[in-house]
């Protein structure tokens, strides 16, 4: 099957140029083919049978990091399966965010909570001088595939299963980082949401009830309080229509230098305080 022929049925779902981006994150991530090796046509000794299969999958709906099994994330590739949340590029900004203020210090103890796939447990583990790095997840599942990632990339994080609404009792002053990208999109919010994420991607990494939508924040700067030592760091990914309702409540629970940062599309997306 030619690289033309596999992308073009794609079309009529994701359009013309997302569709010749699908093709080439096959052919890439799965059998290692570069754009110049899909020009001269190095895709026959590929199974056409097996393109086949891709191509359904993909003409199902189901997202591609899924179908290929990983995705790039901060220059490092990831493992993605069904059980965790396939890593965005918004979330690459807010890991390029912490190692532009922590890149200087060295030995700084962190943790990612809901940890998901791993990627910015395991990124900042890559990037921060000998950062000890611990990472959160409630689902054994998504534990499983993050242990994978970091072995994948040679980085050292403990991973440990908890539920983040009902944490430990923290070791007051133990960290000099938090870091979340927590469940935040509203149940209201479904009808505007693509059918692949609804349907593919786990849910209870994504939605937060219409009448909460602060949850998880509450509960984990509730946390951190205890568990940052003072001058210590709280960075959040944020729904961007709760961005100054966040704010607003870690100045009342005794934070300072609240910092709200836009994404690359404008959009209020990440916050950072101060213990």
């Amino acid at each position: 099957m030619t690289f033309k022929a596999f992308w073009q049925p794609l079309a009529a779902i994701y359009g013309e140029n997302e569709a010749r981006w699908i093709g080439r994150e096959v052919f890439l991530l799965r059998y290692g083919l570069s754009q110049t090796a899909l020009l001269m046509g190095e895709t026959e000794h590929i199974s056409e049978a097996e393109l086949k299969g891709l191509q359904q999958r993909l003409l199902e709906g189901e997202p591609v990091q899924y179908v290929v099994g990983e995705t790039e994330f901060c220059g490092h590739r990831f493992h993605t399966a069904h059980g965790v949340l396939i890593p965005r590029p918004e979330t690459e900004e807010l890991c390029r965010w912490i190692v532009e203020e922590w890149k200087e210090e060295s030995g700084k103890r962190l943790l990612d909570i809901g940890t998901g796939s791993g990627c910015i447990a395991c990124t900042l583990a890559a990037e921060l001088k000998e950062a000890q790095v611990g990472a959160w997840d409630i689902s054994a599942d998504a534990l499983r595939i993050a242990r994978g990632n970091a072995e994948r990339l040679g980085v050292s994080v403990n991973f440990e299963l908890v539920d983040a609404l009902r944490p430990p009792h923290p070791t007051p002053g133990s960290l000099d980082i938090i870091v979340s990208n927590p469940p935040y999109v509203c149940q209201q919010e479904r009808a505007d949401m693509e059918r692949h994420v609804l349907d593919h991607e786990p849910s209870l990494a994504l939605f937060v009830p219409d009448d909460d939508p602060l949850l998880f924040y509450r509960a984990i700067a509730d946390y951190a309080l205890q568990a940052l030592r003072p001058g210590g760091r709280l960075y959040f990914e944020l729904n961007c229509r709760f961005a100054h309702e966040t704010a607003d409540m870690l100045q009342q629970a005794g934070f300072s230098d609240v910092c709200i940062r836009k994404d690359q599309y404008g959009k209020d997306r990440f916050i950072s305080a101060c213990r």
